[in-house]
């Protein structure tokens, strides 16, 4: 055979049959992986799928990463060219492990996250930083893997830094404001909330910039986090997602209050046991308070689960109440006014 300088045609016959080995390897090792992903997902332990699919990740293009040093090694270059070889694939190696390990510990905190805020969560913001915070790292060791020195490129990303963060003062701000509002617990995906400033609605993801809420609606109104630090915020979840309702009504002065008492605490027990969101064995109150114009005004105080079952509880209670007091006799007064002229006026047509 012919000779390609130090290159023989037996080493790149060679070479090429250990890249075709790799590349077998990693396939093999893909489908191989597949099916341990797979069969982790079926268990209900969350660790065993992160574990698996850092294999997966790591197994095929270490393989061919592998497959390729083993290839340069057959064909045997000059020491600089082999350096260099030396140098690229560790560079790889380590850009491919950062990717796998960021995706791992993003994913590990999504998790963690996940079990501390319950299953409605949905945070990004955590496992964005940590990502960012892990490739980062991983770059500055792959540039230091191959001969560039990191200190004065830490020197100039201090003072980049700097002017980054005076030119995006905005963006920064939310970002704290929202690694603010997670870390002490203000509000959580799941609650619903209402702003002084009208939005409300049900918290769906708090990432890096803003906070998406959905809206009894269906909606999805985005706020920047930095308006929950500089606004009164009503969280309908805290202390408890279960929350009293007030209802008003009203009847007529002839109506004994006592037997009114009676009917509408009945008729509340009954909407707290039969309908879905009540509270059941909650206690129902009801409070006589206005000799009003037309009628005698009180207020019932029901519990709901949490607040959009109010709307459900609401529209029962008053059907049944209003039903009842029908069969009952008790009258529920109409507005009116009773109008007293001077002996021999009379209303003009």
């Amino acid at each position: 055979m012919g000779d390609l300088g130090d290159l023989t045609w037996q080493r790149i016959v060679g070479a090429a049959a250990v890249m075709v080995a790799a590349i077998a390897i990693a396939v093999v090792l893909r489908l191989l992986t597949g099916r341990l992903f797979l069969r982790a997902g079926d268990t209900r332990w969350a660790w065993d799928d992160l574990g698996a699919r850092l294999i997966r990740d790591l197994a095929m293009p270490l393989a061919v990463l592998l497959g390729l040093w083993s290839a340069v090694k057959v064909l045997h270059p000059p020491n600089g060219t082999l350096d260099v070889a030396a140098k690229v694939l560790t560079a790889l190696t380590i850009l491919v492990i950062s990717l796998a390990l960021a995706r791992l510990i993003a994913a590990s905190v999504s998790s963690i996250a996940l079990a501390r805020q319950g299953v409605a969560a949905n945070v990004t913001i955590f496992a964005n930083i940590t990502r960012v915070v892990v490739l980062g790292v991983g770059i500055l060791v792959m540039l230091q893997s191959v001969g560039v020195s990191i200190t004065p490129l830490l020197g100039a990303l201090g003072v980049g830094g700097l002017a980054v963060a005076l030119a995006l003062q905005d963006t920064l701000a939310n970002l704290f404001a929202g690694v603010h509002v997670l870390a002490s617990k203000t509000i959580e995906p799941g609650d619903y909330i209402k702003l002084s400033s009208g939005q409300e609605g049900y918290v769906v993801d708090i990432n890096w910039r803003n906070t998406s809420i959905r809206t009894l609606s269906d909606n999805i109104e985005v706020i920047p986090n930095q308006r929950f630090s500089d606004t009164i915020l009503t969280n309908y979840h805290r202390p408890a997602q279960d929350m009293s309702l007030l209802i008003q009504a009203s009847v007529a002065y002839e109506s004994d209050l006592e037997q009114v008492e009676s009917m509408v605490i009945e008729v509340g027990q009954d909407v707290m046991n039969e309908v879905e969101g009540g509270v059941k064995d909650a206690e129902i109150l009801v409070r006589f308070h206005t000799f009003a114009e037309s009628g005698i005004n009180f207020t019932v105080i029901l519990r709901t689960g949490e607040f959009g079952d109010q709307f459900r509880i609401k529209h029962e209670f008053v059907k049944r109440l209003h039903r009842r007091f029908q069969k009952e006799g008790i009258g529920i007064p109409y507005p009116r006014r009773q109008i007293i002229l001077p002996e021999g006026s009379t209303l003009s047509g």
